[in-house]
């Protein structure tokens, strides 16, 4: 029988009296595979060619002797174990074999109780080391494993497995030296997705994650031999050409980048439509370094991004500047965000009946060391577009409800501060949480707070909105539904929503006294609304007859430059507490304007104010 037979352990006798291997052979045959020798030379060639769980030697044998066996053996089979064979007068030997590695030793003449005691023991020992070994082997695999993986994700995109932007830059490094050496061009291509955050917001993040592996998949169908697409950031590629004829190639290449994106993405259920943009530059043209080339290729992306995507454009000296000034924006706006720059204007909000101030919206402004109080419309975008927009979103809240206190304290009464919201503050698990800081923080009634959200963010995911206003609205905190109108399925979901107010968007209040259109529509609106018990606040507006017109309607309140333009919170200290407004009160809410009368001697209008566009954190 085959002695390393995995089902049975298998035993070496070695011993120059036959009649004890016969002893033990018969005595362990029958649970065991024994094998048996009758010398230690023998031995050795038996082990050179099967493998033994115990070897049981005798120590004083003719030729050489079982104390010089044990190393040899145990060299060769170091998970064997060795039993000695001892006569009264080798104890001491067979001490000193256990000292170089034997496990136990059995003395003559033989008690096949002690025998069978010393195989137990010695073989429950044998797989403890086998045991030990293959723990160890385990170990090592999973360390080896390990760093496998580590060096992997050194150098590759974990999520898509492509290279990442350190290997990118090897690769491109090694590239340039051939290209120079052989008078050759290499060419980069930087691909960004298009308006993916609003993906993300749109279907979530986990949706917007298996996106960018198909775009990968896709973008690696352009790729030839030799050539290295690359992750180089959160919703960007990067193409690296080693060896291009010129500009009309790599605009080729980018063309066919854009046409693998045309056809819409399944994304769990989801059909999803993609565009990218592309920013090209080329070795030697646009630099002599691998920094160079892959900066210029980042400052042609941005141009790219800025005349609205879904386009190529080639790096030129002028767009470093243009880059530059972007990146110093987004380095002060994060400044002004930890620094508490941004500052609120507010516009009040009149009750119509009564022509009261009852509440404001809090509108932001960046009051810039450098340029001045910047609008909504100078920032907004790049806050969005790097992920700052929480962080704005926070401090106006917190800003608005402090403010909000202050009048309330100076006994101005319960006035109704209304912050926008973004649906990008949805996906923000924390953003309930937030709320209750800043209100507590503020020392601010929930039912003083109003959140505005435009129709369009909760349409893009009905459901998922539906669940976070009303873990909101649980709060005490006002749900208002901002550009009321100008969505779509405004009426069918409507009555789903758990909000409170309506705002009628400033687009049908400027015609309904001039387009009967606009007016019927103002008019189902309000009484839709009021059907489904929600106010009705009408936005922007401008003159008498839109107040008269939308009174007649029974519209609840109304705001626009009429009432007042957005301004710095002292500047309605004169109108608070709310009571009628005159509009000598409305020329107070801009202290430093210079006034002038119209032809007609009797109309006043505020001059040194530029109307401001309402911000939308979004």
């Amino acid at each position: 029988m085959v002695a390393d037979k995995p089902d049975k352990p298998s035993i070496l006798i070695i011993d120059d009296d036959e009649q004890i291997r016969g002893l033990l052979k018969e005595l362990l045959g029958v649970r065991f595979d024994c094998v048996d020798v009758g010398s230690a030379e023998d031995a050795l060639s038996v082990l050179g060619a099967m493998s033994f769980n115990l070897v049981i030697s005798d120590i004083q044998m003719g030729g050489l002797s079982g104390l010089d066996l044990v190393p040899r053996v145990l060299e060769r089979a170091p998970e064997t174990v060795v039993v000695m064979i001892s006569g009264q007068q080798t104890i001491e030997s067979a001490i000193e074999a256990m000292r170089v590695g034997a496990f136990d030793y059995i003395t003559k003449p033989l008690d096949l109780r002690h025998v069978e005691a010393a195989v137990g023991r010695a073989l429950e020992h044998q797989q403890l080391l086998q045991d030990k070994r293959k723990y160890e082997n385990h170990l090592e695999e999973l360390v080896r494993e390990r760093t496998a993986r580590i060096e992997h994700l050194a150098f590759y995109d974990a999520f898509t497995d492509l290279p990442n932007r350190a290997l990118l830059s090897d690769r491109f490094s090694q590239a340039l030296v051939g290209a120079a050496r052989s008078q050759r061009k290499v060419g980069l291509i930087l691909i960004a997705i298009d308006r993916f955050k609003k993906i993300n917001e749109t279907f979530g993040y986990r949706i917007g994650d298996l996106l960018l592996k198909q775009v990968a998949a896709r973008l690696q169908t352009c790729v030839k031999n030799g050539d290295t697409l690359a992750r180089s950031g959160d919703d960007e590629f990067a193409l690296l050409l080693r060896r291009v004829t010129g500009t009309e190639e790599l605009a080729d290449v980018s063309q066919a980048i854009a046409d693998v994106l045309k056809p819409p993405f399944s994304v769990k259920g989801n059909q999803i439509y993609v565009t990218g943009s592309s920013g090209l530059s080329l070795f030697p043209n646009d630099g002599q370094d691998t920094e160079t080339i892959m900066k210029n290729a980042a400052a042609a992306l941005f141009r790219a991004k800025e005349l609205g995507g879904n386009c190529h454009q080639f790096y030129t000296a002028e767009m470093n500047a243009r880059a530059l000034e972007h990146l110093t924006l987004e380095y002060n706006l994060r400044g002004a965000i930890e620094n508490r720059q941004l500052i609120n204007h507010y516009q009040p909000v009149l009750d119509l009946a009564s022509g009261k101030v009852v509440g404001m919206e809090a509108l932001v402004r960046w009051q810039h060391p450098e340029f001045g109080l910047l609008g909504p419309a100078k920032f907004i975008h790049l806050a969005e577009d790097t992920g700052l927009i929480l962080g704005v979103a926070d401090l106006v809240m917190s800003n608005a409800c402090a403010q909000a206190r202050r009048w309330r304290d100076n006994g101005c009464g319960n006035l109704r501060m209304a912050v926008n919201i973004s649906a990008r503050q949805f996906q923000d698990q924390s953003f309930q949480e937030k709320i209750v800081r800043i209100l507590g923080e503020a020392r601010l009634d929930p039912q003083s707070l109003e959140l505005e959200i435009t129709e369009t963010s909760i349409m893009e995911n009905a459901d998922s909105a539906v669940k976070a206003l009303s873990a909101i609205r649980e709060l005490g905190v006002r749900i208002a539904i901002d550009d009321f109108g100008t969505g779509y399925s405004s009426l069918s979901y409507l009555k789903r929503l758990p909000i409170d107010t309506v705002k009628l968007d400033q687009s049908f209040v400027k015609g309904a006294t001039s387009d009967p259109s606009d007016a019927a529509l103002v008019m189902a609106i309000i009484t839709l609304a009021h059907n489904l018990r929600l106010k009705v606040i009408a936005e922007g507006v401008e003159t008498e007859e839109q107040r008269a017109f939308l009174r007649l309607l029974r519209c609840d309140e109304a705001q626009g430059y009429l009432f007042g333009r957005p301004a710095p919170a002292d500047a309605f200290d004169s109108m608070l507490p709310a009571g009628p407004l005159r509009k000598q009160d409305r020329l107070l809410a801009s202290p430093r304007s210079e006034l002038k009368h119209r032809a007609n001697g009797d109309q006043l209008i505020a001059e040194g104010t530029a109307p401001s566009p309402k911000l939308r954190v979004s």
